[in-house]
């Protein structure tokens, strides 16, 4: 739901990947944005009317994206079409982080736009430090990307556990994801992302943006 300069990219990448996709807007001048050669389904309409997702094919749809310019809009289509067609697999994009907080903690993932927006300005601005990727639905336990100091370069990825009481959950190098082993050693320019729980980010921050300790 919505064709904006978001979901008509979302739309196309999805349909390059092999998948059937539809598009709701309720303004068909939006379907502009989508390439000539998109072949996917577009629906006038809005994406919280039943008529209108059933049109789109939500009846058979494997998951739903709701991604309008409006936070009302998108959780509300969000909860009709996992409370009503019983789609599991949804996502809304809100602008408003603390009300993106509220619906992630009721089960419905969302995408904090501004929230995220903001986490990307500081990390070229701040580069040391962390930047919440995920949180399950408690809030509870995050995934973060950490700024590791120079100083652990060279060293197993263990130690940085054992330090900082955080699990390494996998590491980007030279662009690419590699799940670390128990002999995986930290290497120059490796982008380090971890699990930890949310109430102890500072720690871990702290712990891992310092030099390790001599023991370490």
């Amino acid at each position: 739901m919505g064709c904006g300069r978001v979901g008509a990219s979302l739309a196309q990448n999805l349909e390059e990947h092999g998948h059937s996709v539809s598009v709701i807007d309720q303004n068909p001048e939006a379907f502009r944005r989508l390439d000539p050669s998109f072949e996917g389904n577009k629906v006038t309409g809005l994406g919280f009317d039943r008529d209108t997702l059933t049109q789109a094919g939500i009846e058979d749809a494997f998951a739903f994206a709701a991604v309008s310019d409006g936070d009302n809009s998108n959780i509300l289509a969000a909860r009709v079409v996992r409370e009503t067609f019983g789609i599991e697999n949804v996502v809304a994009r809100i602008y408003d982080p603390h009300r993106a907080e509220i619906y992630q903690r009721l089960g419905i993932p969302t995408v904090a736009t501004v929230r995220w927006t903001a986490f990307q300005v500081l990390r070229r601005l701040l580069p040391m430090g962390a930047t919440d990727e995920y949180r399950d639905y408690s809030g509870k336990i995050q995934l973060s990307q950490i700024d590791i100091h120079e100083g652990w370069v060279g060293k197993p990825l263990r130690a940085l556990e054992e330090a900082s009481g955080a699990r390494v959950a996998y590491v980007t190098r030279y662009g690419e994801g590699i799940l670390p082993t128990s002999t995986t050693v930290l290497q120059e320019n490796d982008t380090v992302h971890v699990l930890l729980l949310a109430a102890e980010t500072a720690l871990v921050e702290r712990i891992l943006t310092s030099p390790p300790a001599v023991s370490q």
